[in-house]
């Protein structure tokens, strides 16, 4: 049984059969279906969340754009959490997001990502500088906004939980997964401000649908692609492209370090536009939401 807030956040969505194995990816559509690609705006959420980490700046991102598609990656929140016919690559998982688009019909849009999502970004943009976009997403990428995410690794300062669910021990730690622990490494990773026990809590009962939270040692192998490609693949594609790229940052994470925004504005990404949140941390759309929907909105609105 889930609480009262994910059954309200699950009845708006909707379950859509993903991928050979018929995977089923939870995808969600706010706002006017048949908004124009300027006007539409897909978000990706990070690790270990979903797409409900998003609720509460949903109604601040509706100033802005009429159309709002959120959805679960697979291996967490409301999708399905396999642990075959699925290796949790990120090119696996940014295939996921071309699947939502097409579900809905959207030939092109605004992305916004966080976390692990922003990894996910970053092969999309080198799909696009690679010419390798499918021909039904004619209208493209309107613009990307990055927010708190491990995007140039060696700055990230990575959790001794993360660092044992990556070695061989990481199935182990899995299954040894508790409230108790998961709770004080979302804080840890958050900063100096405190998440909500009750966000927390929700943030747990999504992570431990279909035993979510012993799947971790796969989900997290997305590192492992992180340091393979990053040098090589994302970061050259990133600046290289012309998409108008925003960098929006809470100077508070404790993992996402704020280094890794300036590294990216002074090193790679110049034109980009960098937003530095005072005070807010990793989670900050969960933890200081009215805060980070004005910091958001200011780069759409100029």
């Amino acid at each position: 049984m889930i609480s009262s807030q994910l059954t309200t956040w699950e009845a708006t969505g909707e379950y859509i059969p993903y991928g050979p194995f018929q995977h089923t990816l939870f995808v969600k559509q706010i706002g006017d279906s048949q908004a124009t690609s300027d006007k539409t705006i897909l978000l990706i959420h990070g690790f270990p969340e979903s797409s409900y980490s998003y609720h509460a700046i949903v109604d601040g991102l509706l100033q802005q754009f009429d159309r709002i598609i959120l959805f679960d990656l697979l291996g967490y929140g409301l999708s399905d959490k396999p642990v075959t016919g699925y290796t949790y690559s990120l090119f696996e998982q940014t295939d996921t997001v071309f699947a939502v688009w097409k579900h809905f019909g959207i030939k092109g849009g605004h992305l916004l990502a966080h976390d692990m999502g922003d990894s996910i970004a970053t092969e999309i943009v080198a799909r696009y500088e690679n010419g390798l976009l499918p021909t039904w997403f004619s209208d493209g990428l309107q613009s990307i906004t990055f927010t708190n995410g491990g995007m140039v690794l060696e700055l990230a300062s990575l959790r001794v939980t993360q660092k044992i669910l990556l070695s061989r021990f990481g199935s182990l730690l899995s299954n040894l997964s508790t409230f108790k622990l998961f709770k004080q490494q979302i804080r840890s990773a958050h900063g100096n401000q405190n998440l909500s026990v009750e966000e927390i809590q929700t943030l747990w009962e999504l992570h431990i649908k279909q035993d979510g939270h012993k799947n971790v040692h796969r989900t997290i192998t997305y590192l492992n692609d992180r340091k393979r490609f990053e040098k090589t693949r994302w970061l050259p594609a990133l600046q290289h492209t012309k998409i108008p790229i925003h960098i929006c940052w809470g100077n508070e994470d404790a993992v996402a370090k704020v280094a890794i925004a300036h590294y990216l504005k002074e090193n790679i990404c110049k034109d980009a536009t960098l937003t530095i949140m005072d005070g807010l941390g990793h989670f900050c759309q969960l933890g200081s939401p009215k805060k980070w929907i004005e910091h958001i909105l200011s780069f759409y609105k100029k």
